[in-house]
């Protein structure tokens, strides 16, 4: 919990709040702001959840919105356990442009769809073509982007299909037909060598849905 929920929501009043949080009370400080209740399991990836809670420390886990932070790029991955890119912050969406006091934190800009998002462990994230695509306009290394893709097919948490809409912006930044998603996501799949490529890329064929930027809107993502 945050200390604004607590006096806010629960209407526990400072003073009282001031004790719960002494040394052998039961509330122990996680992150500036953000309690864990002592003799409760401590959850996963509890910095990560400590830095979204943060970013909209009045309202309760249970209430917010996806406009108020979804976590992606690479804290997404690492939340999923797809891939190898060392999630050294933490890092959000959100629709509107923000700035953190934390110097580990990354708030990237863009209006996230429905369908780009879910939850996961309690915690909306960017669905794993969308981390891929942000991944790629984060110029992150390609090798490293196709071994989540790998893993997120396999784990079923994606589909070939949604991969190759997701890729098609990126294509002729990689020398290929420009909206060629599906030859990308060949391209990306052979880097890693999965035995799987060629069935995967037979499935993504009658999936693909992608349009061009005029139609779809802005994909911005910005810093």
């Amino acid at each position: 919990m945050t200390r604004r929920q607590a006096q806010n929501v629960a209407g526990i009043a400072p003073a009282t709040f001031a004790r719960l949080t002494r040394d052998g009370s039961i509330l122990e400080r996680v992150a500036h702001g953000v309690y864990h209740l002592i003799g409760a399991p401590l959850p996963d990836h509890l910095d990560l959840r400590a830095a979204w809670l943060q970013l909209a420390p009045e309202t309760p886990a249970w209430d917010r919105r996806p406009d108020q932070g979804v976590v992606s790029h690479r804290s997404a991955a690492a939340l999923y356990g797809f891939g190898h890119l060392p999630a050294d912050g933490h890092d959000f969406t959100l629709p509107r442009r923000r700035q953190s006091r934390r110097s580990d934190v990354r708030l990237h800009r863009r209006h996230l769809d429905e369908r780009e998002r879910i939850d996961l462990r309690g915690l909306p994230v960017t669905r794993p073509s969308r981390t891929a695509s942000d991944l790629l306009y984060d110029r992150e290394d390609p090798e490293a982007v196709a071994h989540l893709i790998a893993d997120a097919i396999r784990s079923r948490y994606d589909y070939p299909g949604t991969f190759a809409d997701a890729l098609a912006r990126h294509a002729a930044r990689f020398g290929l037909r420009w909206g060629d998603g599906l030859a990308l996501l060949r391209w990306l799949l052979d880097l890693v060598g999965g035995p799987q490529t060629s069935r995967w890329v037979d499935e993504a064929r009658p999936q693909l849905n992608w349009k061009r930027p005029e139609q779809a809107g802005s994909d911005e993502v910005a810093q």
